[in-house]
């Protein structure tokens, strides 16, 4: 009975009011066609909008796995921007450092902030990377690695040359003058300091360059450092009979109102080499030697380069002889 019905309810039937009976509905072929092309159709619109919704609030596979590689890479930028801030304090560091005790040990002008911290050219220079998602994150790390690899280019550049000056510190050393022209012992020969004096010719307040050393006539005088006799004269002013010692690294040195000179223009020279004699030519009120420091074109007080000669209380009182005295020989 149960199967009949089953099978009755899969029959279709339709009322024919003409014999006001039910027959048994029979399909065309057409009907057939158009019926599975609903079913189709209509299955095709669900899931449709099944998908449409499932992509709309739901992630695939591949967009989940996307998107976690997303996150992980701008935690690795973060981090690489984080290491970035480090290796640049410590490149800061390295910048003091190499200014202030590096280049200052060997008397050398520190790198201008102008070049360590000078920009890249060209506006578009990073165009390849914008239009992306993370691209402002991408842009700034790339710029923070080019400004970090353009100052260690600099600072790799600067410790080249402080190796070369460490190299040629001995020599360096040695040109440098640092020790007193004349013997001068019991510092009793220091008769006037660098600074404002008394000119004994116009008795007025005049500057003066350099030291002077009271001492006999024909008195050796030495070069304080080891170098080239750049120029000498037999002048009858001013300095009288002079000579200039080129040291190089900045460094010269002149000895003037001599009696004699010993050396020619060109001569290489040793510190302690006896260059000439003191004398009375020239400018002068009686004999002695007026001694000149000059550093890159300007006069410096030369009883900063006594390192050589004078025990720190040797130099203490050396100080106060160069500060009391009044009035010049020259």
């Amino acid at each position: 009975m149960q199967g009949f019905l089953q099978s009755m309810s899969k029959v279709k039937y339709k009322y024919n009011p003409k014999t006001l009976t039910y027959e048994k509905a029979e399909l065309t072929l057409w009907d057939r066609v158009l019926k599975f092309f609903s079913y189709i159709g209509t299955g095709l619109v669900f899931s449709v909008f099944f998908l449409f919704v499932f992509y709309l609030f739901f992630d695939s596979p591949k967009e989940k796995r996307l998107k976690r590689e997303n996150e992980q890479l701008k935690l690795n930028y973060t981090l690489l921007n984080n290491r970035l801030e480090d290796l640049s304090k410590v490149m800061a560091n390295l910048e003091e450092r190499d200014d202030n005790i590096y280049r200052v040990v060997f008397e050398a002008e520190p790198i201008p902030k102008t070049i360590r911290r000078a920009g890249f050219g060209g506006s578009n220079r990073y165009e390849a990377l914008e239009g992306y998602e993370n691209s402002e994150l991408v842009i700034q790390t790339t710029k923070r690695l080019d400004k970090l690899a353009k100052q260690m280019y600099i600072q790799s550049k600067s410790f080249d040359e402080v190796i070369q000056m460490a190299e040629n510190k001995e020599k360096m050393l040695a040109a440098i003058p640092a020790i007193q022209p004349v013997a001068n012992k019991n510092l009793k020969r220091m008769a006037s300091g660098f600074g404002y004096r008394i000119d004994p010719h116009y008795k007025v307040r005049k500057f003066h360059a350099g030291m002077d050393f009271s001492a006999p006539t024909g008195t050796d005088v030495y070069v304080t450092g080891d170098g080239v006799v750049k120029k000498t004269k037999k002048g009858l002013r001013g300095y009288g009979y002079h000579i200039l010692v080129d040291h190089g690294y900045g460094y010269q040195t002149l000895y003037a109102h001599l009696s004699e000179i010993k050396v020619r223009p060109g001569t290489k020279v040793k510190r302690g080499e006896t260059i000439g004699a003191v004398g009375n030519t020239g400018k002068s009120m009686g004999p002695h030697l007026h001694y000149e420091v000059h550093k890159n074109g300007e006069a410096v007080n030369p009883i900063n380069f006594y390192f050589n000669d004078l025990s720190p209380a040797e130099y203490e009182t050396m100080i106060e002889l160069a500060s009391g005295a009044s009035q010049s020989f020259d």
